[in-house]
């Protein structure tokens, strides 16, 4: 059963705050150029995916807002993807794109002149990929409910630069941990603080709007995840974004974050249990090398030792086609995580 929407107590500065980011994303915002800072501006997907923007309408391309590119790169063909805040439906048509015509995608949003945009060129869109009918559903819903979407029901959860604008974001990984299977991931770009946001920030509407407004402070944020069940998320990539705000001296980053929902939980650290990795190098457009997050890149078949926890997210996800991993033989104590010789030559931090 759904969780209810009475979870989130609508109180007079939620609505509030709904209602100023309904008017900003749906009246005052026309393209890119009208944001005024430099969180969701980013071109990662336009540099990813530019062949599959070229067939999604300028009316959609033009309303997109990001600080990042939440869609992973390995084959997503016939999967079930969830695209919270989906806005004009970009990212979601993208995932629809990848998921193919015995895949679909979900997008929810809060805000009416989004979900019109993106619904009007539902079908366009579906006819310039080739597909039979849609494979898309646009949803008014808030993120930080999800009642649209049934329990255990998603492969993939997918956002962009949108949870920083829930005044809940607890309630947020909640519901992306109700609807995700056994074994989905959520894979997410966001911005996150390097210390708690000042209130003459967090409380300013523009700045919320803006995306700055309600980054949360990094360490806390990943508290977050681990809270709703998520016991080791990843980041993927990070990308520095602004070192202040409204005269604040604090730096703002775009990450991209992975993590997985599995009912036995992870290890809370990363423990060595003698198991071995081999990336096969069958993943569409990454042969000679697999990269999982920001101190995991396979090279195409060299055994690699992992943790028991990165062990059960390649072989224990959809992940698991793609990956050998050797069964644990005993507990060795502590995985000595660190990152790859590449990383370490490029100034790479160390992991876990």
């Amino acid at each position: 059963m759904s969780t209810p929407t009475s979870i989130l107590e609508v109180t007079p500065a939620v609505e509030t705050l709904r209602e100023h980011l309904r008017y900003y994303y749906g009246q005052h915002l026309k393209k890119k150029s009208d944001l005024t800072e430099k969180a969701c501006c980013t071109e990662e997907t336009q540099q990813r995916h530019a062949g599959i923007l070229e067939m999604i309408p300028d009316a959609v391309r033009d309303r997109h807002y990001g600080c990042g590119c939440p869609i992973p790169d390995d084959d997503l063909t016939g999967i079930t993807v969830l695209d919270l805040g989906s806005g004009a439906g970009v990212d979601a048509f993208i995932a629809a794109y990848k998921v193919g015509p015995s895949g679909f995608v979900h997008g929810i949003d809060m805000t009416d002149e989004q979900l019109t945009v993106a619904n009007e060129h539902a079908a366009e869109v579906a006819r310039a990929f080739g597909f039979p009918a849609r494979n898309t559903a646009f949803h008014k819903d808030f993120i930080e409910v999800a009642d649209s979407i049934p329990d255990n029901s998603v492969d993939l959860v997918i956002s962009d630069c949108v949870i920083n604008l829930s005044p809940r974001k607890d309630l947020v990984f909640q519901a992306i941990y109700r609807v995700l299977k056994e074994g989905g991931e959520f894979y997410i770009s966001d911005i996150a603080a390097d210390r708690e946001v000042p209130d003459s920030i967090r409380e300013d509407p523009d700045m919320i709007a803006e995306c700055l407004g309600g980054a949360m402070y990094e360490h806390a944020w990943f508290d977050t995840m681990k809270d709703a069940g998520f016991t080791d998320p990843r980041v993927f990539s990070r990308r520095f974004v602004q070192n202040e705000a409204k005269g604040e001296p604090i730096n703002f980053s775009s990450l991209t974050v992975r993590g997985f929902k599995f009912s036995n939980p992870l290890d809370r650290r990363c423990e060595d249990y003698g198991q071995v990795a081999v990336y096969k190098g069958n993943s569409p457009g990454s042969v000679a090398r697999f990269v999982f997050d920001d101190h995991h890149m396979f090279e195409a078949h060299r055994p690699t030792a992992v943790c028991r926890n990165t062990a059960r997210m390649i072989s224990e996800t959809r992940l698991g086609r793609y990956f050998d991993v050797t069964p644990a033989v005993k507990h060795f104590g502590l995985f000595p995580c660190g990152p790859s010789p590449a990383d370490a030559e490029s100034g790479g931090q160390p992991c876990c």
